[in-house]
């Protein structure tokens, strides 16, 4: 059984807004992969609802004039990952997509509710904190555009103010143009599980293949929130592509992640999948890109 209280039944973004200017305590339902488990363990019990999932103006991908690729909320992890959109130009964010627990899940679930949700497991957040991804959030008030990396607030804690909703997902064409990115997941089970640590590389390569123009890293359980390693990122400008530049963008990694140990994995085993990670997954980026790494 579902404890809930009030249900309410949005038939079009306008309306969803407006019921949540009326009712700012109720949850917003889109899936409902997350929110209705956490209904039947008693941890949201006797709450009000808003249901969204119907709103097929907030589901889909494209590419709008400027380049830029435009992902709705309600968009299902099946169809993010199957999209030719994304295929085309940000492969990488499907194959992530792909690894979120089973097909029913991926099925229902959404990428907008994983990010919503705010934990720093969140597949779909490290490739989309790589790539610059900015967030449409809409209220009664207007539409107010924030860069993803400013979203997360703290573990489960997103910027999302009083009667806002989620309304897109956008990547600028420079961010995704001629880059090429991998995704890896470390987890206790190959399938259906929650990632142990994640990292998302992607790099722009000069037109000779030999140097960095650009990268981008980013790490999910690193943190208690999704966090791009900056100092990673800076570090690698410019340089070689080598297994020197993989130990650079390793051990600069670690100066910007804090893990925790849990009964997952301990702090220290996270450290080191940190570094890890951040050499296998540049790497990859490195070859999808046209680079050979040299000793």
């Amino acid at each position: 059984m579902y404890n809930f209280n009030n249900l309410y039944e949005a038939k079009s973004v306008a309306e969803a807004v407006e019921l949540k200017a009326l009712h700012p305590e109720a949850l917003i339902l889109a899936g409902g992969s997350d929110i209705l488990i956490k209904i039947r363990e008693g941890k949201l019990a006797g709450c009000d609802l808003i249901n969204i999932y119907g709103l097929d103006e907030l589901r889909g991908i494209c590419v709008e004039d400027d380049g830029a690729i435009l992902i709705r909320p309600l968009t299902s992890f099946t169809d993010v990952s199957i999209s030719s959109v994304i295929k085309a130009h940000i492969p990488v964010l499907g194959e992530a997509m792909s690894q979120i627990g089973g097909p029913q899940v991926r099925n229902i679930g959404t990428i907008g509710g994983n990010i919503c949700n705010g934990v720093t497991s969140a597949d779909s957040a490290t490739t989309l904190k790589a790539y610059d991804a900015t967030l449409e959030i809409a209220s009664a008030h207007g539409t107010r555009v924030l860069p993803y990396t400013e979203f997360n607030l703290g573990p489960g804690k997103v910027d999302l103010r009083e009667g806002e909703i989620l309304t897109g997902i956008r990547i600028a064409k420079e961010s995704y143009d001629r880059t090429y990115g991998f995704y890896t997941k470390y987890a206790m089970r190959k399938a259906m599980d929650i990632a142990t640590l994640g990292c998302s590389v992607n790099v722009r390569l000069t037109q000779d293949k030999r140097r960095i123009e650009r990268l981008r890293i980013a790490f999910g359980v690193a943190a208690p929130i999704p966090i791009r390693a900056l100092s990673a990122e800076e570090a690698a400008v410019n340089q070689s592509v080598d297994e020197a530049l993989l130990e650079l963008v390793a051990q600069e990694s670690i100066k910007d992640v804090n893990p925790r140990t849990s009964w997952r994995a301990s702090k220290e085993f996270r450290l080191q999948l940190v570094k890890e990670l951040a050499r296998r997954s540049t790497k990859a980026a490195i070859e999808r890109a046209g680079g050979t790494i040299n000793g």
